[in-house]
């Protein structure tokens, strides 16, 4: 385990360049922030349309390339070229792109007709077999943000407004969820399921969840019970929190060590200024 981050593999040399392949939103920005902070060597991948333009600015020409979604060949290509040791996904890429926006190259595309099933498991583990071909380290998505993660206990403070009973069953339905690989958060009342999220993401959940306008909601975020950290790790940041208090959804429980919590400082600061509470469950 490296001191720079409980999340780093052992061995993990700091003197070897970390390719950081970025999405969208402030998630792949926190990485490159922590990343230097470290002092270790950062080159970037961005994606035309989805990575943040301040972040593509922030690195010299020589440290960064910027690819059309699907251009896996190129990325590969690019991570030889910079003799990067590691990489490291981060930020999501808009889903509609898997069925319209895509630029699929020759081998993106043998990728997706070996897969008899397309979703960000088998899509992204069989981009991390390719990386892995080129003897690169696809390191666990939540290095270097130990202090973003969820924790144990009432992060906002008070007492936590959802009984035991129904903050247990809000938990079961998100992890049955998860397992089935239909999402990874629901929204429950009371023993009841509102809302579970799928393809279209959790904001529009959330505002599905809302429109029932009722009290006593919870949503709650998990991951799968044999979760790949090497990408498709859930967030939880500034725009789910708006999307939370726009559906009047007062509540929510993140799984402790797991769900990242975009500037968590920011996060629960306005989640108290809201009357949001944020518990971490284990």
């Amino acid at each position: 385990m490296s001191s720079l981050s409980a999340f780093l593999p052992a061995g993990f040399d700091p003197r070897k360049p970390i390719a950081l392949i970025a999405g969208q939103g402030l998630y792949p920005i926190l990485v490159a922030r922590a990343v230097r902070h470290a002092g270790v060597p950062l080159k970037l991948i961005a994606f035309d349309e989805e990575t943040p333009p301040e972040l593509v600015a922030s690195f010299a020409e020589a440290d960064r390339r910027t690819l059309l979604v699907g251009q896996l060949g190129k990325m590969l290509k690019a991570i030889s070229d910079f003799d990067a040791g590691y990489a490291i996904m981060a930020g999501q890429i808009t889903p509609r792109r898997l069925f319209k926006g895509l630029h699929p190259d020759l081998k993106a595309t043998k990728i997706l007709f070996s897969l008899k099933r397309r979703n960000a498991e088998t899509i992204f583990g069989a981009i991390a077999q390719e990386i892995a071909q080129l003897g690169v380290t696809l390191l666990d998505a939540r290095a270097f943000l130990d202090d973003h993660l969820a924790t144990a206990g009432n992060m906002t403070g008070k007492k936590f407004p959802i009984e035991p009973e129904y903050l247990e069953h809000g938990v079961h339905i998100a992890r049955e969820c998860a397992r089935l690989d239909i999402g990874q958060g629901c929204v429950v009342r009371r023993g009841t399921v509102l809302a579970v999220e799928a393809f279209e993401g959790t904001d529009e959940m959330l505002r599905r969840a809302g429109a029932f306008k009722t009290d006593g909601t919870l949503f709650v975020k998990t991951v799968k019970a044999r979760q790949d950290f090497r990408f498709d790790v859930p967030c939880f940041g500034q725009r789910t929190l708006e999307a939370m208090r726009e559906a009047h959804l007062g509540a929510a429980a993140l799984e402790a060590g797991k769900v990242i919590i975009l500037d968590k400082p920011a996060v629960l600061t306005q989640a108290k200024n809201w009357g949001i509470d944020l518990l971490g469950f284990d």
